[in-house]
């Protein structure tokens, strides 16, 4: 690990920061000004940069602006007086990590630094993997199974048909299938059937001859001939008008088509790729879509999942597109808060990836600071939480266990905790289609355990208090509290808040591997109320 720079023209505070980050085993280097940190940075760069806010030779600030052009997510923490008011604003507006007030509890200090640190592994981490990222991501089994049915059709040139919802990626995975193709030389030629005019589409496919038509001056080459030797992406096929779907069948049969106006039968050696986001036998039924073009494109067909039901898949995909969008308007990108990515994750994402990114863009633009809060999310992403995620999609706990990075399953709750989440996984459709047996899987409806000794009983009065379906967890705390009660157990109330609070507590010392202080912070408590709490309810030992 790099040292963490100290930069303060009071050797007494150098000295006590040098002395607690040794036995915090963190290697420090120490400063006195800020035109030596500059020139070390010629050579070197730090860890984390604790900076004071007034040196002779130059002010934090101006150090902060300087070492943010060069390293723009180096964490830098500005030490200032508890009144200097508008300092603290200056280096928020710097993109300053944090700052330290002084005169400053030690402890506190090494917690913040320990913190900053840990926030710049994890970047560095993020950043080496953005460098890496691939054409598509996903640690979904249901994205798995897409990856695999991929990869088996990549030595093939079968025709394939991808369904899917609006926005969940389609092109992407056309564009993969042909790079990863033996045409993946040749050219991958995209059109959206149902963006082009039904007067125009047919010149757009198969190309026209001068004089074909009014405006038509010269000859033109069509998508079929421009896609020779590689991939014609047909998008929206659903939505192809039916003549036309006539004319598309022939051209798959025996590989022949006449542009518009034309009388010399042409051939094109092209892989046809196609997508919709309908249901073809749907359109089938209602004579909509024909039958027999239907058969021909469903040879092996791809059905991507949407965003909702790949919610682990989020919290990366949120940081890339955060990196993506910085990378596209040039500036310093923005980091996002557990809590922010937790909501995230709840969101149902009607529009799935393309609207997460969207909503990426936006935070890049509008959100003030360099780490996204809920506060700064877009008002329909706090205004709705997501109706699947007390039962389908995934369970609360799986939901906080993606937006930390964990697996599946790590965050969990204890028999008799209140806080024991019943909730189920709904069955995810396999990513191959049943007649081209190529990558499906199911995940089983297995609903974890409910709290201890529940009562069958109704919710109404949670979810009347919720103006909806009460969230699981809000149902076994009712179920618990009706059976106490109905029992004529004493203290109910103290014996409930005691372990709703030693959950909580348990839970946020877990996440910050028994950092009090930091603990603390997440739960928006203080520091004298976590160790008191944490007595009270017996948890030292």
């Amino acid at each position: 690990m790099k040292p963490i720079w100290i930069v303060d023209d009071d050797q007494s505070i150098r000295f006590v920061l040098e002395k607690a980050l040794a036995r915090e085993e963190l290697p420090v280097r120490s400063f006195t000004n800020p035109r030596d940190v500059l020139a070390a940075l010629d050579d070197d760069e730090p860890q984390v940069l604790v900076s004071d806010i007034r040196m002779p030779g130059g002010s934090g600030i101006d150090l902060l602006s300087k070492v943010k052009e060069r390293l723009p997510g180096l964490p830098v923490i500005i030490m200032t007086a508890y009144s200097d008011l508008d300092s603290a604003v200056s280096a928020f507006q710097g993109g300053a990590f944090e700052y330290l007030p002084k005169p400053f509890d030690l402890p506190k200090a090494v917690e913040l630094i320990r913190r900053a640190v840990d926030e710049s592994l994890r970047e560095e981490v993020i950043d080496e993997r953005v460098t890496q990222m691939p054409e598509m991501m996903g640690q979904a089994p249901a994205m798995q199974d897409v990856f695999r049915a991929i990869g088996r059709l990549s030595q093939s040139n079968v025709t394939v048909l991808i369904t899917g919802e609006s926005g969940s990626g389609k092109e992407l995975v056309a564009r993969a299938l042909h790079k990863h193709s033996p045409r993946g030389n040749g050219p991958f030629v995209a059109i959206n059937t149902a963006a082009i005019p039904k007067d125009l589409l047919e010149s757009e496919l198969f190309g026209h001859e001068r004089g074909a038509f009014t405006g038509a001056q010269t000859m033109r080459r069509g998508r079929f001939e421009q896609a020779d030797g590689g991939t014609l992406f047909l998008d929206e096929i659903g939505d192809m008008p039916f003549d036309l779907q006539t004319r598309l069948l022939r051209v798959l049969s025996d590989g022949q088509f006449y542009r518009v106006g034309g009388h010399q039968p042409l051939k094109s050696n092209v892989r046809v790729i196609a997508a919709t986001h309908q249901n073809l036998e749907e359109r089938v039924r209602l004579g909509g879509f024909r039958e027999d073009l239907f058969h021909r494109l469903n040879v092996i067909r791809l059905r991507l999942p949407a965003l909702r039901e790949r919610r682990e898949d989020i919290p990366t995909l949120t940081r890339f597109f955060l990196q993506k969008s910085a990378k596209d308007l040039g500036v310093e990108a923005k980091r996002i808060s557990d809590a922010a990515l937790t909501q995230l994750t709840l969101f149902d994402f009607p529009g799935n990836v393309r609207q997460l990114e969207n909503v990426c863009h936006w935070l890049t633009v509008m959100a003030p600071a360099q780490v996204v809060d809920i506060k700064d999310l877009p008002p329909e992403l706090l205004e709705s939480r997501s109706p699947g995620s007390s039962g389908q999609g995934a369970s609360a706990h799986g939901v906080v266990a993606a937006a930390h990075g964990l697996p599946a399953g790590a965050v969990t709750a204890p028999l008799g905790d209140v806080a024991a989440v019943p909730a189920g996984l709904a069955n995810a459709a396999p990513a191959v289609a049943p007649g081209a047996t190529m990558a499906s899987g199911e995940v089983s409806d297995a609903p974890l355990p409910t709290a201890a000794e529940p009562v069958s009983i109704g919710v109404a009065s949670a979810s009347a208090v919720l103006g909806g379906a009460a969230p699981a967890w809000l149902q076994a705390l009712e179920r618990d509290a009706r059976a106490r009660l109905e029992a004529g157990q004493p203290e109910a109330w103290d014996a409930l808040t005691r372990q709703f609070e030693a959950c909580l507590i348990r839970t946020a010392l877990d996440l910050t591997r028994g950092r009090r202080i930091e603990a603390a912070q997440k739960l928006g408590i203080g520091r004298n109320t976590i160790t008191r709490k944490i007595q009270e309810l017996g948890m030292d030992d």
